[in-house]
């Protein structure tokens, strides 16, 4: 089925509009790298993805109304309804791709996408597997039965940090396996001038500015950081604004502001951030800190890379492995003062300079030709 190195169709599985958040953003792209690139390529996304009481924030919407252009997006998989399974794999087997690639991030989605590959490899569909958390992060009963269902449905899998393939390898030993590199979020557009992007958001052109953004869980450890300015209070102009949605109680954060008196320091913009807004908060901000308890990868530091900012993260998981220390920012330990002496550092010791070209240097290799390229070339292994 292949003319001139390319594929003649693949089907993307995972979120997409109007879905919203990183997955979706992310399948997107994903999908666009594919076309530009010569190939054919569709997505399969989700009538629904969480039913309601497993969903904890807003809406799992995207409200903007603004579709990806030159992307198909077929409406078809109802997590929770087998009925939708089955149709879906007839509809993947009526088209007859090249092959499939599933995204897997949370062993909830195990049934209905373990189901469905199966199905389709019965006509010879080859099943390749992005495997962004394989054991979650917040774990619950049957995670791991789960998560084997749909492993052991496929034929080839993508991990996009070393932590995730060695909990793949719990499950599997085939070596049909690859770890790539996270690609750039190319989606939000191009980085704005620093004082139009604070002006934007309402936000002081002398403060020292980190960011923090994405939704609110208690590993992605927004308490340390916010406890870390405690370290930080001698100077009021080192500020963090805190750009996300909360997926759990917000009370605690704020008794930790309010016991280290940290109201001047703190900034709260806590809603989803839209892909049109995203720009502004990363333009406008100095720093941006991962200070994760627990992680896999973070789609956060792509969206750094993007606009180049030079970035703190956690030794954990593989967030290590994304940000070299000293280079492009700091890779510290998981508590709060590690956290409050890195951020102090790159203030006091003018660091902006020297990460941010160490941000650009860096930022070449995650490229969406290459992540397509390697993605097909495992496809080969295992025609």
């Amino acid at each position: 089925m292949e003319k001139n190195n390319t594929v003649e169709k693949v089907f993307i599985i995972g979120p997409a509009y109007p879905l919203r958040g990183g997955l979706a953003t992310f399948d997107e792209l994903f999908c666009k790298a594919f076309n530009e690139q010569g190939h054919t390529c569709e997505i399969i996304s989700y009538s629904l993805q969480y039913p309601h009481f497993l969903f904890p924030g807003s809406t799992q919407y995207d409200t903007s109304g603004i579709a990806p252009k030159h992307i198909q997006i077929h409406t078809l998989i109802n997590s929770v309804n087998p009925f939708s399974w089955i149709k879906t794999a007839r509809f993947i087997k009526k088209q007859n791709p090249d092959f499939v690639v599933f995204r897997f991030w949370i062993p909830f989605m195990g049934p209905a996408l373990g189901t469905i590959a199966r199905l389709i490899k019965r006509k010879g569909i080859k099943v390749l597997a992005i495997t962004d958390n394989v054991i979650p992060h917040e774990k619950r009963p049957g995670d791991k039965l789960f998560a084997k269902y749909f492993i052991k449905s496929c034929d080839a899998y993508v991990t996009m940090s070393k932590a995730v393939m060695k909990d793949l390898e719990l499950f599997t030993k085939t070596p049909h396996k690859k770890f790539l590199l996270h690609p750039l979020y190319t989606a939000f557009g191009e980085r704005v001038n620093k004082s139009e992007a604070r002006q934007k958001l309402g936000l002081q052109v002398q403060d020292k500015l980190v960011l923090f953004f994405g939704l609110i869980r208690k590993y992605k450890g927004l308490d340390m950081l916010l406890d870390a300015f405690k370290y930080l209070k001698e100077d009021k102009h080192i500020k963090l604004i805190v750009a996300g949605e909360f997926y759990e109680d917000k009370q605690p954060y704020l008794q930790i502001v309010e016991e280290h008196q940290l109201q001047e320091q703190i900034i709260w913009h806590d809603k989803f951030i839209a892909n049109e807004e995203v720009k502004y908060y990363f333009s406008a901000t100095d720093l941006v800190a991962l200070p994760y308890r627990s992680a896999t990868q973070s789609g956060v530091t792509q969206v750094s890379f993007q606009f180049e900012v030079p970035t703190l993260v956690t030794n954990v998981g593989g967030l290590g492995e994304i940000i070299p220390e000293k280079g492009a920012g700091y890779v510290v330990e998981p508590n709060s003062k590690a956290i409050a002496t890195g951020i102090n550092d790159y203030f006091v010791n003018e660091r902006m300079s020297a990460f941010t070209a160490g941000m650009i240097q860096e930022k070449k290799k995650y490229d969406w030709r290459i992540f397509v390229d390697s993605v097909i070339n495992l496809y080969k292994d295992v025609k």
